[in-house]
């Protein structure tokens, strides 16, 4: 049986539900214009889908309400409270958190909800039933929306998703074994996130010797330091134009896309149309190495990576600035010095703007020293390097399988305890039967008041809260849940009383 399914067996003392059965309500939001920053800490907010993407809620994530606004500060987020995003991407719509805590005067927004359990329905063991295999596939297979950076869950979907309810002291088990076990994954987790830091700084230390000339003691010291456009030919690329689509004379041609730091992405290239005498112009030759000129981000200026010369004749944008090694350069030693942490100190001064933004052009790459041993001082300190590399990469696979592992043994425990096979059954316990029965008669009990409604005039109340946190009796441990993947449909949303 698929972890994502819900079985046809239900375990002893369970029952089987729908989602909508174990909830007192659902609260959501609307949508009105706030100002495009984020609220300060006397200011309120709504919140935004990325405050609920990551699988912890990120209070930052929010924009500012302008001064005099109405709101109904009742929707206000509060610790405890279960949010989940109804509009989303593909991959993080339905994502849930549990609030632990949370500054003041935050806001639901349109596009998030606040399910609220019902009596003897345990909060921290619904927000980790949210995160599990088998709501998050429900969600996926019933989202709607026809792109996948928009998707959308409505509270009718949700009310109708399937699952298992166990009676309440199974439900406090399952939280305690939940909150034992993912509680040691994170820890080796985040032990192995730490080891692929101590890697990547191991490979920024080795590239820094390999450019001093420290890596070996036979090469000659201090290595001698020169302009790129002393040892290499650099030069721009082709700018992409509505007459440059392609029709007769198309060639492939690379994007600053196909081009990450120290590799190249050749899965999608596209071509562009070439005109008399270009292709001899600017078909790449193997050994050449592409610069990205700038994305505005002042670690990724002038990311670079070497042509191997995969595809026949390539030429590339303007966005990538070729630099071609003359007779003194090896075109491996240049790649794995123009990624070097003091090259990189460089490019990121000389791409710098009063702007705020960074960008390189041709005459800057030309101004950038780099490194140039003689030949066979770079051979004797790529065979080096080389060794470092295969070594670090082993350790990175290693690394990345572990993480993989992890999240397989996130996602089965998540599965394993919804389906009652993460802790025992106890026949004298009251079954979960008796549970949904008080919780039919207390709805049934509360649909004969009509709930009030208030003026949507209300101005918003400035309650004094400091930062705040669930008593002690009914704060909720620290919550772990899976990394979303999923999608939905039209969301009817309570009244929040917010003019537009």
């Amino acid at each position: 049986m698929s972890e994502g399914c819900i079985s046809s067996e239900v375990p002893m003392g369970w029952a089987r539900v729908r989602l909508g059965d174990i909830l007192a309500r659902i609260e959501a939001g609307k949508s009105y214009k706030c100002e495009p920053r984020p609220a300060t800490v006397e200011e309120w907010g709504v919140i935004k889908v990325s405050a609920m993407t990551w699988g912890d809620f990120d209070e930052g994530e929010n924009k500012a309400v302008p001064d005099g606004f109405p709101f109904n500060p009742d929707y206000e987020i509060r610790p405890g409270d279960i949010l989940l995003s109804r509009a989303n991407t593909a991959a993080y719509v339905g994502a849930s958190v549990l609030v632990r805590q949370c500054r003041p005067r935050l806001l639901l927004s349109d596009k998030s909800l606040r399910l609220v359990p019902a009596e003897g329905v345990n909060r921290e063991w619904l927000a980790y039933l949210l995160s599990s295999p088998v709501i998050r596939s429900q969600i996926s297979e019933r989202a709607t929306g026809t792109k996948d950076s928009m998707r959308n869950i409505s509270q009718g979907v949700l009310g109708e998703l399937e699952c298992f309810l166990p009676p309440a002291e199974e439900q406090r088990r399952i939280v305690a074994a939940l909150d034992e076990q993912l509680s040691r994954l994170d820890a080796a987790v985040e032990a192995v996130q730490q080891s692929q830091t101590r890697s990547g700084q191991l490979w920024s230390s080795i590239l820094h010797q390999m450019t001093e000339g420290t890596l070996l003691r036979n090469v000659r010291r201090p290595v001698t330091w020169e302009r790129t456009a002393v040892v290499a030919a650099v030069q721009g690329g082709i700018q992409k134009q509505a007459r440059r689509r392609p029709v007769e004379n198309k060639f492939p041609f690379l994007r600053v896309a196909n081009v990450p730091r120290g590799r190249l992405a050749l899965e999608e290239v596209h071509e562009i149309e070439l005109f008399e005498g270009e292709l001899e112009r600017y078909r790449l030759e193997s050994g050449d190495l592409l610069v990205v000129e700038g994305n505005g981000s002042p670690d990724q200026i002038g990311r670079a990576a070497s042509w191997r010369g995969a595809i026949e004749n390539c030429v590339h944008q303007n966005h990538l600035i070729r630099v071609r090694p003359g007779p003194k350069l090896r075109p491996e030693f240049l790649e794995l010095a123009w990624n070097s942490p003091k090259v990189a100190q460089q490019l990121k001064k000389v791409a710098s703007s009063t702007s705020g933004l960074y960008t390189l052009s041709t005459a800057k790459v030309k101004s950038v020293e780099i490194p140039v041993p003689s030949l066979e001082e770079q051979d004797a300190l790529l065979e080096a390097t080389q060794q470092w590399r295969a070594k670090q990469l082993a350790a990175e696979a290693t690394q990345q399988a572990a993480l993989v592992r992890a999240v397989g043994l996130r996602r089965s425990l998540l599965a394993e305890a919804f389906v009652g096979r993460l802790v025992p059954q106890y026949s004298a316990e009251e079954p979960a039967e008796e549970l949904l029965t008080r919780i039919r008669v207390e709805r049934e009990a509360a649909g004969t008041t009509k709930p009030r409604r208030r003026g949507p005039g209300r101005a918003p109340v400035q309650r004094q809260r400091t930062m705040a946190t669930v008593p002690a009796s009914d704060a909720p441990p620290p919550f772990r849940g899976d990394a979303p993947a999923l999608g939905t449909a039209t969301q009817p949303t309570l009244d929040l009383e917010i003019s537009s």
